[in-house]
């Protein structure tokens, strides 16, 4: 009796440890078990259309209106939500009571306006595109003009206006370009996502112009860059070479010439640039303005006193840029004004002069003073720059640069 009594007792107990052994496994589960999942946000991502605003991408997807104006207040001292342009990608992200958590919307190449809510309401910053910098090895010849020849699309139109503004003061790009000329060009190409989105800084170039080569190597002096040729001398001088980019000379410098009104034979002590009306005008070095406004046959001009006793004349203006004054300082390369046809003109065009203490000289044949070279104490840096970037001109060979891009030109034709 007592066996059987205490076999019962032993099987209770061991019941008992079984069930708690059990429970404890099923709390271990319940503690490691992942929790359900449910959705906690949304994420809205479009392209801004032409004529659209984000009142409207508000109204599309029933977003609160009132959080757009307070994403608008917020956004204000960064990037005005109200200029926004079609083409540019956005990103909204909204809880499960549609509640707008954050808003991206890309500016530009630069950076990306970030819009997120706060304990406190929304904030806004603009954060900077993170590239990837590959070097690009570029050449080519001249068929036509520098633009054409370097390719088309807007990253190749900037890239030449840029190779165009470094040999500025060597080459004038609408007078001295030869068929044939060649270029070859060392540039950061600066990638996103694996995909070439712009150009980033000129390194070295090489300008092949009628049989005469012109160097440009990219130096740090002091922490600020500059253009310097092979023997450490800036491209740099205190004067542009001409006032226009990619314009043509419709009237050279003259002792006697036959004025298209007048039909009279008196001077023309200047350059004609023939342009389209409203084509930038730039001031082609740093000085002081001293006259602005409508001056007998010269219409509208600006005259520019700069240093040593040079003065610059432009005339025929359509416009003179707001910011354009008597006794206001104007910086090499700063706009002033745009190409008009007023005054004694025939046509649509820049009259461009250059005096010497009162005195007329021929633009094109003024000898420009250079800027500031390299210091001693830095040679030795630039050398061993220049060294890497001749290594890698040297592999660039611009005829079958050229060439394929002729072979891709005559492919997209044979698709069409």
């Amino acid at each position: 009796m007592k066996k059987l009594f205490a076999a019962a007792i032993f099987l209770i107990a061991a019941t008992l440890m079984l069930v708690h052994f059990r429970d404890v496994k099923d709390v271990k589960k319940e503690i490691n078990r992942e929790p359900a999942k449910t959705e906690t946000s949304r994420e809205i991502n479009g392209t801004i259309k032409r004529g659209e605003t984000f009142f409207e991408v508000f109204k599309q997807y029933g977003l609160d209106l009132a959080e757009l104006f307070e994403i608008r207040e917020a956004a204000a001292d960064v990037h005005r939500l109200r200029k926004v342009r079609p083409g540019k990608q956005y990103k909204i992200s909204v809880d499960t009571d549609n509640r707008v958590n954050s808003l991206s919307y890309w500016i530009d190449d630069e950076g990306v306006l970030e819009v997120t809510r706060k304990d406190t309401g929304f904030a806004a910053e603009k954060v900077p595109i993170e590239y990837e910098t590959r070097v690009e090895h570029i050449g080519g010849t001249i068929k036509d003009n520098l633009i054409s020849s370097v390719g088309e699309g807007r990253e190749n139109l900037m890239l030449a206006l840029r190779l165009s503004d470094i040999f500025a003061w060597d080459i004038d790009f609408s007078t001295d370009l030869r068929t044939d000329d060649a270029f070859k060009v060392v540039v950061e190409g600066l990638y996103l996502a694996g995909e070439l989105k712009k150009f980033g800084n000129i390194l070295s170039a090489e300008f092949n112009n009628n049989d005469k080569v012109f160097l440009a190597y990219r130096f740090e002096n002091n922490g600020k860059a500059g253009y310097y040729d092979a023997d450490g001398k800036s491209l740099k001088k205190a004067f542009l070479k001409a006032p226009l980019n990619f314009r043509r000379i419709s009237s050279y410098y003259s002792g006697r010439r036959l004025h298209p009104i007048l039909k009279v034979y008196r001077p023309h002590h200047g350059l004609d640039y023939s342009a389209p009306v409203w084509t930038p005008v730039s001031a082609i070095g740093d000085g002081e303005v001293v006259f602005t406004g409508y001056k007998g046959g010269y219409g509208k001009l600006i005259v520019i006193r700069h240093r040593n006793g040079y003065e610059t004349y432009y005339g025929h203006l359509a416009k003179i840029a707001k910011n354009i004054r008597t006794g206001r300082n104007v910086d090499q390369g700063q706009v002033i004004g745009n190409v008009g046809n007023s005054g004694l003109s025939t046509g649509p065009h820049l009259h461009f002069e250059v005096r010497v203490n009162n005195k007329p000289v021929n633009p094109l044949a003024v000898k420009w003073p250079k800027g500031d070279p390299i210091p001693k104490s830095l040679m030795v840096s630039f050398r061993k720059l220049k060294s890497r970037m001749d290594n890698q001109l040297a592999s660039i060979n611009p005829v079958a640069f050229a060439l394929a891009e002729r072979m891709m030109d005559n492919g997209r034709r044979d698709e069409l």
